[in-house]
């Protein structure tokens, strides 16, 4: 999801680590951890680094960067099309606290799974991909932990500058432009970036240009 962005940012000059996997997402509902394992988990990964980071999330990381706030490595956040809790709020809180979402399919065994609609899957997350593409970014996707929506956010006190980076495509059904905004409102800065969820995917040479600056 993060190669077409860590290319152009490396060509510019920038050391990139991508957190391939959370502990929250995988193959075997019975291993997968919750919002404090992911959390945890970037916490080790940032303790292996030797610069200042600017630590970005997309979407759910969003919460797990949020609970990294007081991180002494981290420089700058930026949430990209993303959730940004408050302190005790969980992520199916911001989601209304009631159904998921109708993209999200939750499993008997506590998974949840992204749907298998095609159409649905592509008008939710990424209008801005032809179906080939969609599908195969749907071929890539595993499983979710159900817990890991249902974990209030601790979000300590943040000492560095925050960005927000809206998707304003008005066909981001994930997380609507206006939620988005909602958000946008605790930021240092706003930049708008003309497309669908999956930016990374759609437009890596626009963020790509964004978090350069940054």
């Amino acid at each position: 999801m993060w190669d077409d962005l860590a290319q152009r940012l490396e060509k510019a000059g920038h050391r990139v680590t991508a957190v391939d996997r959370l502990p929250s997402a995988g193959t075997d509902p019975a291993s997968l951890g919750d919002l404090t394992a992911d959390a945890d988990h970037v916490r080790r990964v940032l303790d292996t680094l030797d610069e200042p980071v600017v630590l970005v999330g997309h979407s759910y990381g969003g919460m797990v960067i949020t609970e990294l706030a007081d991180h002494p490595k981290v420089r700058h956040t930026v949430y990209l099309a993303a959730f940004w809790p408050q302190r005790g709020q969980s992520l199916l809180d911001m989601l209304g606290g009631g159904a998921m979402p109708n993209w999200i399919v939750p499993r008997d065994d506590g998974a949840l799974e992204i749907t298998d609609d095609l159409e649905l899957a592509r008008d939710t997350l990424c209008a801005d991909l032809d179906r080939d593409r969609t599908r195969e970014m749907l071929s890539k996707a595993v499983l979710q932990s159900g817990s890991a929506f249902v974990v209030p956010s601790t979000a300590p006190d943040r000492g560095h500058p925050t960005t927000y980076m809206i998707t304003e495509r008005e066909s981001d059904n994930c997380i609507p432009v206006a939620a988005q905004e909602a958000m946008a409102a605790n930021a240092d800065q706003v930049v708008r970036l003309p497309a669908a969820h999956m930016v990374q995917l759609s437009r890596p040479d626009e963020l790509a240009q964004a978090l350069d600056r940054i």
